[in-house]
């Protein structure tokens, strides 16, 4: 027998769901504060003329009012904020897109000698094609557990430490990070 919820009992896919919406409001918000008076982006720009450091700054707004909304959801409901932050409702997701690209000059390799790149799919062996997919599983199967193993993951990754020192340098503040002034004074 199906459960009956309550009356004012929220489903999680609901919850979920309602998540996604604000994740997405915020990115939209965060692309419009760019492109407002007064802001880097005068309102009624053409997006053709938009420069590389424009379409950066949109970019950069959409991915921290996700990301910030995502934070926001797993501190609330006690998640791991990088799994959180890493779940879409998009099929497949950007995160194996990722994976499976970072695997394709090693699969390349390995494939050269199984793999006729002159004929259309469609016209290759059934064998060539199991043989081909048996070689990417594995690769695309390591490529996802280091990607989830990993201690560093997106949002504390050494890359992030390197521009948090440009940005404190540009701001004319030390070339440290937070984290660094945290260190015990050896005395």
């Amino acid at each position: 027998m199906k459960r009956r919820r309550a009356i004012g009992e929220v489903s999680l896919s609901a919850l979920e769901d309602q998540w996604q919406r604000d994740a997405t409001a915020a990115a939209i918000a965060g692309a419009r504060g760019v492109v407002r008076e007064g802001g880097p982006i005068p309102p009624g720009t053409p997006v053709g003329r938009l420069s590389d450091t424009e379409w950066g700054w949109i970019v950069a707004a959409i991915l921290f009012g996700w990301i910030s909304t995502r934070a926001q959801q797993a501190t609330a409901e006690n998640h791991d904020t990088e799994r959180t932050s890493r779940t879409t409702v998009l099929d497949p997701q950007p995160w194996d897109i990722g994976a499976v690209a970072a695997i394709l000059p090693e699969l390349a390799d390995s494939c050269a000698d199984i793999v006729d790149w002159s004929k259309p799919l469609a016209q290759m062996p059934r064998d060539m094609i199991i043989e081909f997919l048996l070689k990417a599983m594995p690769l695309i199967r390591k490529a996802q557990i280091a990607r989830d193993v990993s201690d560093k993951g997106v949002t504390r990754s050494s890359r992030a430490d390197v521009i948090a020192r440009q940005a404190n340098a540009a701001a004319g503040g030390p070339l440290m990070t937070g984290d660094e002034w945290n260190d015990e004074i050896g005395i």
